[in-house]
């Protein structure tokens, strides 16, 4: 039950990561252990990006030079795993969650990876927590995976804190093609979003038809 595209047969998918960095020991037990909470019914194995998204992920972190991240949405520490092996030594990448169950996992997975150090993790409502943070630039690279309608007011935020230059990465932007035509409040958040992020000079945008949609924004 490895997460892929919905865009991707089985067989393409498996093709992209052949043709890829494969991933490590840690992620491979990551993403099995979270397909298992999935068979069970502990959590939705959708919730987990893509192997090949976070080997992108890792190396957009590397490539931009980022030190100081921030993830929204860490689920059971995957993304957040793979953007902190993208830090430096030094780096730091701050996640907001409110689970405790499902960031144990990944708080086990960060200790295996040697990556602990570099991540702290706070729990509570995530726009909370966001807003409380200074309104200063701060952050070289964000990543957004939590709630979909409340996407526009994590950029919202978001905004004022990143450094110049700085690089948002939106997930499950196409929704799994639900925006061409949408017909619930998530599918419609991200529709309107899309449109609105496309007309703002603030950013320069682009969304990738990899995985379920994935948007990358850079601060002017």
């Amino acid at each position: 039950m490895t997460p892929r595209s919905f865009l991707l047969t089985p067989e393409l998918a498996e093709y992209v990561r052949a043709a890829s960095d494969p991933v490590d020991e840690v992620m491979a037990d990551l993403i099995r252990e979270t397909a298992e909470m999935a068979e069970r019914g502990e959590a939705s194995a959708t919730m987990q990006i893509a192997p090949e998204q976070g080997v992108l992920m890792r190396l957009l972190t590397t490539a931009v030079g980022a030190r100081t991240a921030i993830e929204i949405g860490t689920f059971t520490g995957f993304s957040a795993l793979c953007i902190a092996q993208g830090l430096p030594e030094g780096g730091s990448l701050l996640c907001l969650d409110r689970s405790e169950e499902w960031t144990a996992v990944a708080r086990r997975h960060w200790e295996r990876a040697g990556v602990a150090g570099r991540i702290e993790l706070r729990l509570g409502e995530a726009l909370a927590s966001l807003r409380a943070l200074p309104a200063e630039e701060t952050f070289d690279l964000a990543f957004v995976d939590a709630d979909k309608t409340g996407y526009a007011a994590y950029v919202a935020e978001l905004h004022p804190r990143m450094t110049a230059n700085g690089v948002v990465l939106l997930d499950n932007t196409l929704r799994e093609g639900r925006v061409l035509d949408p017909r619930d409040d998530d599918a419609r958040a991200l529709a309107e979003l899309n449109a609105a992020l496309a007309a703002d000079p603030r950013w320069e945008t682009v969304l990738l038809p990899i995985a379920d949609g994935l948007t990358v924004l850079r601060k002017r």
